[in-house]
């Protein structure tokens, strides 16, 4: 049983609803840097509670109204966390990784290649652009994968060997443990599979480390043995909203691959990754029912997907940036019921080998798999 399951509930909750309505910080400039735009988790910072790090929205204009305020770090990073003015538990703040430090040869920082996401994970967008993002008319409304290339902060496509010096780097400094590859879909009809292949092989040449990619439904299933054979583990094509009316008006782009094809590719991925080792995000919040996130939960655990549901952050300087964030109580009607089917069909977030999932610091959803 991991850390999360471990939890008692008044942790549980407490991460569901830090998660829901994000933090106010005294000094935030403690820890890791918090995050600002790019592919996400954006405009988060991580902080651990009860021994789980999980990312919290800082930058959204819900926590700029949020009752949870972090005190300011003692000498260890320790940080009062307060209701409005009330103490109700101790956080604290990962430090900076060490890798953040160091740069390659042609001068790239390597925070520009690949970030750490809340303790022990590396993620990478490989391609930081999309087509999908080229016109807002088609863009996905929640997306900001090119604020943080519009502000300097990354380069727009990291190379195989950028990746392989990164992770090998943040291995042997920092022990990361896993990596997650993500990235903006070209206009190719295997939709950033190649690259994603490209990049995990010049990875797993360098170092031995668990990795996760990420990417729309390819055209073409034999992608997926060739995923798997470039060295990469697990897979994440994600849905993001699970009705067609939400899909069309939230992600008018993406939207034109259905859901029906995402299901065929979920159960032809299931077939070469595993059961359990293919996934997709799931944005509770955008306009889909409680019970339509949960019956499409169903179905897709008995397809052998991890149904990551996470709360949707609006992300300032998107046309989403003012839509609220779902309710503590939303996220636990949702999180509860599916918690308690992973358990049923034995299909933990522990189990998954590299990726969002595993990691699951964007959602308090394990610490429901009881």
């Amino acid at each position: 049983m991991s850390a999360r399951e471990n939890l008692p509930a008044s942790s549980r909750q407490l991460m569901t609803e830090l998660q829901s309505s994000g933090l106010r910080l005294v000094d935030p400039r403690a820890g890791v840097s918090s995050r600002r735009g790019g592919a996400g988790p954006s405009d988060h910072k991580a902080v651990t509670v009860d021994g789980v790090t999980i990312m919290v929205p800082v930058h959204t204009s819900t926590a700029w109204d949020s009752p949870f305020v972090a005190g300011q770090p003692d000498a260890n990073g320790n940080s009062a966390l307060m209701r409005n003015t009330i103490p109700i538990a101790s956080i604290s703040f990962p430090k900076a990784p060490r890798f953040y430090a160091m740069q390659t040869l042609d001068g790239v920082p390597y925070s520009h290649i690949a970030t750490l996401h809340s303790a022990d994970v590396l993620a990478t967008t490989v391609l930081q652009t999309c087509i999908r993002y080229e016109s807002r008319r088609k863009s996905c409304k929640f997306c900001a994968i090119g604020q943080s290339l519009a502000a300097g902060r990354t380069i727009a496509r990291k190379t195989p060997e950028q990746l392989a010096e990164v992770a090998r780097a943040a291995v042997l400094l920092d022990g990361v443990k896993h990596m997650v590859l993500t990235t903006g879909t070209p206009p190719t009809p295997d939709r950033g599979a190649q690259i994603l292949c490209e990049s995990a092989f010049a990875i797993r040449a360098a170092v031995d480390l668990p990795i996760q990619a990420q990417c729309e439904p390819p055209d073409d299933d034999r992608w997926f043995e060739r995923m798997k054979a470039s060295g990469i583990d697990t897979l994440g094509m994600h849905l993001e909203a699970v009705t067609p009316a939400v899909r069309e008006r939230i992600m008018p782009g993406k939207a034109s691959v259905p859901v029906s094809r995402y299901m065929q590719a979920f159960e032809a991925a299931v077939a070469v990754f595993g059961r359990g080792q293919v996934s997709t995000y799931i944005l509770a919040g955008l306009g889909d029912s409680a019970q339509a996130i949960v019956d499409m939960a169903r179905d897709l655990i008995a397809l052998g997907v991890y149904p990551f549901v996470v709360p949707f952050v609006p992300i300032s300087g998107t046309p989403l940036e003012d839509h609220p964030a779902p309710t503590p109580d939303f996220m636990r009607s949702v999180l509860m019921p599916i918690g308690a089917m992973l358990a049923q069909a034995n299909m933990r977030s522990a189990d998954i080998k590299a990726g969002c999932g595993k990691c699951g610091a964007c959602s308090s959803l394990s610490s429901y798999e009881v």
